[in-house]
């Protein structure tokens, strides 16, 4: 309900104009009390909304815009909030339900990353049968795993300033077509040649370095500030939902339908999401037909700048020259350094420590993945809460990034002293829970620092964390066959997390330079 607390002054006006013109805008914004929730205690950094409440004409106020708003402030202690106007969005005027296109884009976000690393996990999964039918040795399969790695470095950097140009609408419905069809030519490719093989898994890494700068920026685009780390949260779940429904699924559809089956699968879904995303998904809410004006006015009210397209790209070494860039770009290594250390080397290390080959456990597979898509979309819940209830968003972006780092950091070093293949398990799952808390740090930090090259800064960070995790994934075979344990290097990695996190807290900044 709506409470108005009117002054002093306006009870007792003598000016019956003046009272009258008061009790107009009671009469707008008691007709808004449904949309729009009061407190008291009106607070200057939400007089836009104020704006929106007058509700008034250009035609009829015209120039009395600013001083009828300047009016109501003085007369009235106001609060404005946007909850209700965000309950009501899904009632439309009518009294229809509808569901907002924010909403259906960031569904729509979630389901192309799910397919983004459930195609990646096809291919971990398949290449065992797909080995033992072509005769290759262990050191060609080694090749065919990092192929992928060849495309995706180079197409980061380049889909990044392509999102920033042409949208990432544009660029993520090629790029969600472009590797469904060499998921379906995987195969045949295998069946063809060695060099057919590799150069679709090169052109599907290819394909897919542009989902990562284009989730980036539609987030961005697409909603208000106090709303990305949830949007960005559910996205990332999709993609670490990715790893269990590649898993599960891969092992069924081989069995029943032949090495074929989950390539065909998984390709065809691909192709049909990208016709759905095209006629239905636009780069920008304003270019959409399909969204309410309630709604867009909520997402650009939100905006800490205007949706301007961008000319060009920046240059480069202005983006070098930032130490704020520096810290996303260390804390972007860091963090590929120890998932993929985790990713590639835990079911060696528990098999070596253990006698536990945790590859063919079922929970292995599902459980710390879908607690990472659980415990990230926490993560962007809490921080857009504490965005909404007026803490700094360069405190919440370092918050949210101590928490990812450090709570892997400490579990690693507990991961040392544990006794059992159980206790280690809960380490490795807490490591991998927490480290999603970063999606709220360090990733939706280039958003803030670069709103119209997001995609270009998170590209050079792709790349610069791609090469991270090759070298963190071959190292770890020759530091652990150098000093024959695991034990030092996971103390390095927790080490490296300390000193990312240490480097973040110093340099970073949740405020716009570029």
């Amino acid at each position: 309900m709506a409470t108005l607390i009117p002054s002093k002054s306006l009870l007792n006006n003598p000016n019956p104009n003046s009272l009258i013109s008061s009790n107009t805008k009671f009469n707008l914004i008691k007709y808004r009390k449904t949309h729009l929730g009061f407190e008291s205690k009106f607070k200057s950094r939400l007089l836009k909304c104020g704006d929106l409440v007058l509700g008034y004409d250009e035609k009829s106020w015209g120039r009395r815009r600013r001083t009828e708003t300047e009016c109501l402030e003085k007369k009235f202690s106001v609060k404005c909030t946007a909850e209700g106007l965000e309950r009501g969005l899904l009632i439309g005027r009518e009294g229809k339900f509808r569901v907002p296109e924010r909403f259906k884009v960031v569904a729509l976000m979630a389901l192309a990353m799910c397919l983004c690393n459930a195609d990646r996990v096809v291919m971990s999964v398949a290449v065992v049968p797909l080995a033992a039918k072509h005769g290759w040795s262990s050191s060609f399969l080694g090749i065919v795993q990092s192929s992928f790695l060849w495309g995706y470095l180079f197409s980061s950097v380049i889909g990044g300033a392509l999102v920033d140009k042409y949208g990432g609408n544009r660029i993520m419905g090629w790029g969600v077509a472009l590797w469904s069809l060499a998921t379906l030519l995987t195969p045949l490719a295998a069946n063809h040649s060695t060099a057919s093989l590799l150069a679709v898994r090169a052109f599907f890494g290819l394909a897919e370095g542009v989902a990562f700068p284009s989730m980036s920026t539609l987030c961005s685009r697409w909603f208000p500030s106090h709303e990305r780390s949830s949007a960005l949260g559910v996205s990332m779940a999709g993609f670490h939902m990715g790893n269990v429904v590649g898993l599960m699924l891969t092992p069924i559809l081989m069995s029943s339908v032949g090495i074929g089956g989950p390539f065909i699968m998984f390709s065809s879904l691909g192709l049909f999401w990208a016709i759905r995303w095209a006629i239905g998904v636009t780069n920008d809410p304003q270019e959409s037909c399909a969204i309410s004006k309630s709604e867009l006015q909520l997402i650009l009210e939100g905006k800490n700048v205007s949706a301007v397209k961008s000319s060009g790209f920046p240059p480069i070494g202005l983006l070098f020259s930032k130490l704020p860039t520096w810290a996303i770009l260390f804390a972007n290594v860091t963090n590929n350094w120890g998932y993929f250390v985790l990713l590639s080397w835990m079911p060696v290390y528990f098999k070596s420590v253990y006698n536990v080959n945790l590859k063919q456990a079922a929970w292995f597979s599902a459980v710390p993945w879908g607690m990472m898509a659980i415990s990230g979309c926490i993560a962007g819940t809490i921080s857009d809460f504490l965005i909404k209830s007026g803490f700094c968003v360069t405190l919440v972006r370092k918050t949210m990034q101590s928490i990812g780092f450090m709570g892997p950091g400490v579990s690693l070093l507990c991961l040392n002293y544990a006794k059992t293949p159980e206790v280690a398990a809960i380490f490795i799952t807490v490591a991998l829970s927490l480290s999603s808390f970063t999606q709220a740090g360090y990733m939706l930090n280039m958003q803030d620092i670069a709103p119209q090259h997001a995609g270009l800064l998170h590209g050079i960070a792709n790349s610069a964390g791609t090469f991270a995790a090759i070298i963190s994934t071959i190292g770890t075979g020759y530091f652990v066959q150098w000093l024959g344990s695991f034990q030092a290097f996971l103390t390095v990695t927790a080490v490296l997390y300390f000193m990312a996190t240490i480097f973040f807290n110093l340099y970073a900044t949740g405020e716009q330079i570029f």
